[in-house]
């Protein structure tokens, strides 16, 4: 069975854990900096293996030695949003946290494929590229998946239509300037601004923009159960080689005009991470917006100090 490890045993990263065990697709190992959180919540995974009727192994640690071997780490640790934070605010605290994981992961999964989820998300791809020496293929980030389920789930509860029936493309970076695309967001055969009046349409796009800041007004902290469903996607997606067409975080080199940046794009994810980034046809006004997105990536990683 494929191996996956978990690099931070918050909410999203136990989420995904007890989902990637529900579904059976992989054993998991949860690493924490506090060992025996990882090893609480695993136990407490692993004890509902009789009900659930899955058969795969979930430990927890607080050594990265453990982690040996994996086919997928998954970078999930770092310092949540609070409210009134933006994602950026967060820069320099997490690049610290993703680069002592990327060069634990060189160490002990030195071919392994590199998921990263940590905040501000492109700049944290990019460290990880970078602190690891991994090939760009092999490092790719969680971004456009929830992002895009954000919107669709929002158009679904307006029109008040199954989920299944639409279909949504967000590019760009996590965040105040990610890029929804109307022109590749449908309804059944119909474009979604064909159907939703243009007002209605740029709020739900606002929602879906703000949609991570919202859960923290409400909750008083970050989503989870989103996010972790997007990265188990993405894990089952690598492990099984499905080859699914995913808007995920992966560095350009040249595509769409961007040059040296993590920023989300559609791409095919497979075994041997991302097999090839899909230049689809987007509006003049939303390959502005991508480009701007990309800039301001391009200045965070400036930022950086680590």
């Amino acid at each position: 069975m494929a191996k996956v490890s978990v690099i931070g045993a918050g909410r999203v990263g136990s989420t995904l854990a007890q989902l990637l065990a529900y579904r059976g697709l992989c054993d998991v190992v949860l690493w924490n900096r506090t060992a025996d959180t990882a090893k609480g919540i695993a136990l407490d995974i692993m004890e509902s293996a009789p009900v659930e009727g899955f058969d795969s192994e979930v430990s927890g640690t607080g050594e990265y030695k453990d982690i040996e071997g994996s086919d997928v780490v998954v970078i999930t640790a770092g310092a949540q949003r609070k409210e009134g934070m933006s994602r950026d605010d967060l820069l320099n605290t997490n690049a610290a946290i993703v680069k002592s994981a990327a060069e634990a992961t060189k160490q002990y999964a030195p071919n392994s494929i590199i998921i990263v989820l940590t905040n501000p998300l492109d700049p944290m791809a990019y460290v990880a590229m970078k602190a690891s020496g991994f090939p760009k293929q092999r490092v790719v980030g969680q971004a456009g998946i929830l992002d895009s389920a954000r919107f669709r789930s929002f158009i679904s509860q307006y029109l008040k239509v199954s989920v299944k029936s639409v279909g949504a493309l967000v590019l760009g970076s996590h965040g105040d300037l990610m890029v929804p695309s109307i022109r590749h967001t449908r309804v059944g055969e119909e474009s979604v601004d064909d159907i939703i009046p243009a007002n209605d349409l740029d709020a739900l796009v606002k929602r879906t923009r703000d949609g991570g800041a919202e859960i923290i007004k409400l909750e008083k902290s970050s989503a989870f159960y989103a996010p972790a469903s997007a990265l188990s996607q993405m894990v089952a997606s690598v492990i099984l080689d499905k080859k699914e067409i995913l808007p995920c975080s992966a560095y350009l080199e040249g595509e769409y005009g961007i040059d040296g940046v993590f920023i989300g794009v559609p791409l095919i994810l497979g075994k041997k991470g991302v097999e090839k980034i899909l230049e689809f046809k987007i509006s003049g006004p939303e390959l502005d917006a991508l480009r701007l997105s990309a800039e301001k990536t391009r200045e965070l990683i400036k930022s950086l100090v680590v």
